[in-house]
């Protein structure tokens, strides 16, 4: 690997053409420099074609591939983990790989990223293998993350925990909108919420969130399989806490139904909003007979608290 790369771990995602904007979009989360790598436009039969090189007249023009480059302090197994859940957010398929990184080091230097850390104001997450003195009125969460769990450390995660504090009422019924690693969730019980349900399209990701519950203790935790809304439970009654930490493009979508699912005096957290759209995300949910009563920001992304107007 030329040298010039050697404090980089390079991400590469390789989609259908026709998914391109979408993939650049997920990989414009992780950092905005991004290498495209697109083939489609290439005019053979422009008066520079004999200059071409013959990789590139030979290149597959129906897929397209987007990098984007982690530096060595940062995690790049938090990167991937994020940029999987999102692409099954937004139902797209690709080939993601890592360059920079061997076999071994895969399969063991994430940890290296994974240290105690503080979120919010009481919040603590600490993996397995670390000892923690706790605070008073330190509320630790202890978890053995594996490489493809959500670890807190991203700023969408930061700002729906520290709105978990501001929001979280003792017995309040809490809906989760995408589970991913339900690390949200579990927060949300060990703050004092009565029932969490949480909810994913994909299977897998239901099959792991249910083993990640079980590890944590947390009883009052369940998590099944639906697509937004469709499959969510309120034969029993709505939610006070909803928590979407998804995409802009995915809240616009469900902004017209969510308000049935809120109790009176419920509030809607939504994250994973990259901050340029946050005034699109806010008009949506407005247009929908809904309030948002603060904002939050860190890093170039934006978290709503959201409720019935």
């Amino acid at each position: 690997m030329d040298n010039s790369f050697r404090d980089w771990t390079q991400l590469k995602l390789t989609v259908a053409l026709g998914d391109l904007d979408t993939a650049a979009a997920i990989m414009s989360m992780i950092d905005n420099n991004l290498q495209i790598e697109d083939y489609s436009d290439i005019d053979l039969k422009s008066c520079y074609g004999d200059l071409i090189d013959e990789s590139i007249l030979n290149a597959d023009k129906t897929i397209a591939s987007v990098y984007v480059y982690i530096p060595a302090e940062k995690s790049y197994a938090e990167a991937l983990s994020f940029i999987r859940e999102h692409m099954k957010i937004a139902g797209i398929d690709g080939k993601l790989t890592v360059v920079g990184v061997n076999e071994e080091d895969w399969a063991n230097s994430w940890k290296a990223f994974y240290k105690t850390s503080r979120i919010g104001k009481r919040m603590v997450i600490v993996p397995m293998w670390e000892e923690y003195d706790p605070k008073p009125g330190d509320v630790v969460v202890k978890m053995d993350p594996g490489m493809a769990f959500g670890t807190g450390t991203h700023e969408t995660t930061r700002l729906v925990i520290g709105l978990l504090e501001d929001y979280i009422k003792p017995g309040c019924r809490r809906l989760d909108v995408g589970c991913g690693s339900v690390i949200l969730a579990i927060c949300a019980s060990k703050l004092g919420a009565g029932l969490c349900r949480a909810y994913d399209i994909d299977p897998v990701a239901v099959r792991v969130a249910k083993e990640n519950i079980e590890a944590s203790g947390q009883t009052n935790i369940t998590c099944e399989q639906s697509d937004l809304l469709k499959q969510v439970d309120i034969s029993d009654g709505g939610y006070d806490v909803i928590r979407a930490n998804i995409v802009a493009d995915i809240i616009i979508r469900m902004s017209p139904g969510v308000g049935a699912y809120m109790n009176e005096g419920a509030v809607l957290l939504a994250s994973g909003i990259i901050s340029e759209r946050a005034d699109e995300v806010t008009l949506a949910l407005e247009s929908c007979g809904l309030k948002v009563v603060k904002r939050y920001t860190d890093n170039g992304w934006c978290a709503l608290a959201v409720m019935k107007k």
